[in-house]
């Protein structure tokens, strides 16, 4: 079939017995970088990386190679506390509401700086799902897939990195800034499109500073390699499946590169970091925004804090005030830069959380009928899609939106063919996203 691909075979994507679907350990790939790492670490492999320039972007504007930015709302946001109030209600809560950019279109009052830019982004107010725990809710709103025992399918992330890989780039294609507890997977795509994850945006890539003189190190290099060649033999397939050379090519190649400087932050101005807040999720967006600039395909920033089965309101308060400054920087700098029409900026998390208010003045966890923000990319902007019930009474929402039909028209934006077939390592074939495109949204 002409649409259809091979992936690697390092990864089978079959689950091992014990472990939940999202939270596969690989049985060569995970263990294989953590004996590089080590191996490195006591061969002195860590570089300097004096006088670095970030790499600027050589183009702007909607003919430049597309970026998908992920602000993941980790442990399912509240519909009600964010993009879809409904005050003076008996599902509303003390929420307010405030006017936005986007006419007739209210959203919470804790979200001034992202009212203001909300004409950007379309408002969805109808995404349906029907997983309603966190790790399979996640694994569902990262792939598009809901979780299954036989395959590890791989994250929407992960899908552009491969499809869309650019060999000069020398950083990762898919980054995770935070601390994510789900992280996006390569599934039968192979391990080696898995998120590589950043706990800590904007502080210091940790190991990338040699101790040792440059012929100590290049004698090492030399030892590792015949040590590397006299165990491959015999051995070619085992060793291909571990991608033990290949993260060992990819790491030292990412370590030379100048277009680590994108994770550093001491050249940018105070008042630009100021405007993203003093905080790991501030200064998560604006890695990312620097990230797009590098031309890195998916970043995913990661905001914890609204698991709100008790203290809804000032959970959502609080995580607002990372949240707000963060996100409307970062939409206000891709739109001020001209990188907003080549990057798609997708706000969302888990599920969302019931109309009903609980006896510890919290909301449990609702997967229909939750929120999400979708814009850039020449996708359409000013839109406020579905709509819930004020009363609380109806569990379907108008015009809902399936999460599969949501991905497909990422990807068709990104540039990819959704129905595009792979045929796993196991020999079944699984289409990128087995949704339908969301015409509404698609205007170039």
């Amino acid at each position: 079939m002409n649409n259809r691909i091979q992936p690697s075979l390092a990864d089978s994507g079959t689950p091992i017995a014990g472990f939940p679907p999202n939270s596969q350990p690989s049985t060569f790939n995970d263990l294989s970088r953590r004996q590089i790492l080590q191996t490195m670490a006591a061969c002195g492999l860590w570089f300097s990386l004096p006088g670095l320039t970030a790499k600027a972007a050589e183009d702007r504007g909607p003919k430049r190679a597309k970026s998908l930015i992920t602000v993941w709302l980790a442990g399912g946001p509240s519909q009600l506390e964010t993009w879809d109030p409904h005050p003076g209600t008996t599902i509303g809560g003390p929420t307010k509401a405030i006017e936005t950019s986007i006419a007739g279109a209210s959203i919470c009052s804790d979200y001034p700086r992202i009212a203001e830019q909300l004409k950007h982004f379309s408002v969805i107010r109808s995404m349906v799902s029907k997983e309603g725990d966190h790790e399979r809710g996640s694994y569902f709103l990262k792939t598009g897939y809901r979780p299954e025992p036989t395959v590890v399918h791989p994250s929407i992330a992960a899908i552009l990195a491969k499809q869309l890989a650019d060999p000069t780039i020398e950083i990762p294609q898919n980054i995770a800034l935070g601390d994510v507890q789900f992280r996006g997977r390569g599934g039968y795509l192979g391990n080696q499109y898995d998120a590589f994850q950043v706990f800590e945006p904007g502080a210091n890539l940790h190991n990338l500073k040699s101790y040792l003189s440059d012929d100590r190190q290049q004698r090492r290099l030399a030892g590792l390699e015949m040590v590397s060649k006299t165990f491959a033999r015999g051995r070619k397939a085992a060793v291909e499946a571990t991608l033990h050379q290949h993260t060992l090519e990819a790491a030292l190649r990412m370590m030379r590169s100048e277009q680590l400087k994108a994770f550093d932050l001491t050249d940018e101005p105070q008042a630009v970091k100021d405007s993203y807040g003093d905080n790991s999720f501030g200064r998560g967006c604006l890695v990312a925004r620097r990230l797009v600039e590098q031309g890195v395909r998916s970043i995913e920033v990661t905001l914890t804090g609204f698991d709100s089965h008790a203290e809804n309101f000032t959970f959502h308060r609080r995580a607002a005030a990372w949240l707000d400054p963060g996100l409307a920087a970062l939409t206000k700098e891709l739109v001020e830069r001209d990188l907003w029409q080549s990057t798609i900026v997708l706000v969302l998390g888990e599920f969302g959380r019931t109309p009903n208010i609980n006896p510890f003045e919290g909301r449990d966890h609702w997967p229909t009928g939750f929120s999400c923000l979708l814009g850039g990319g020449g996708l359409a902007s000013g839109q406020v899609i579905g709509a819930t019930d004020p009363t609380g009474e109806k569990t379907t929402p108008e015009d809902p939106v399936e999460v599969a039909d949501l991905y497909a028209t990422i990807l068709s934006q990104m540039g990819v063919n959704p129905d595009q077939e792979v045929i796993t390592p196991i020999g079944r074939p699984i289409k990128f996203s087995e949704g339908k495109l969301l015409d509404r949204l698609r205007v170039s």
